[in-house]
């Protein structure tokens, strides 16, 4: 006969061990700015997926392998490969992810980026949203 004690130490072995069986939690990171400028103006910048370069200040150059497919090489060193999964106009909304994962250029393995503009009161709010996966360094 199994006792209550030997079930509930049971099911805490098999809860523990599958908080382990998929890896690292993404970690998210959500970040907002306002920029005194029109949204329009705002939203051509930030939705130039071919454009990092001019405006991102860790960004040495953009190389576009295909019109949805960019290598951002960074002013540090490294390359890292981004796809555009959505650009909406109407919602001045550019989504885009990791496609090649580079730990020396940046340690994570995967991440996803919205950003976002919106008018408000002194021009336009920028939401630049981000979901990351910690690449396995080693350590």
């Amino acid at each position: 006969m199994i006792n209550k004690l030997s079930l509930a130490s049971l099911g805490l072995v098999l809860l523990s061990s599958s908080v382990f069986a998929h890896g690292p939690t993404p970690q998210r990171v959500d970040e907002h700015i306002t920029i005194d400028a029109e949204v329009a103006t705002v939203w051509q910048k930030v939705n130039a997926f071919d454009q990092l370069d001019k405006w991102h200040p860790a960004v040495e150059s953009i190389t576009m392998q295909d019109e949805t497919t960019r290598i951002v090489t960074l002013k540090s060193g490294g390359e890292i490969t981004e796809s555009l999964d959505e650009s909406d106009a109407d919602r001045h909304y550019i989504g885009y992810r990791l496609l090649k994962e580079n730990i020396e250029a940046m340690p994570v393995s995967f991440y996803t980026i919205g950003i976002e503009v919106e008018p408000n009161d002194t021009g336009s709010k920028v939401s630049w949203s981000g979901r990351f996966y910690r690449a396995d360094t080693g350590n």
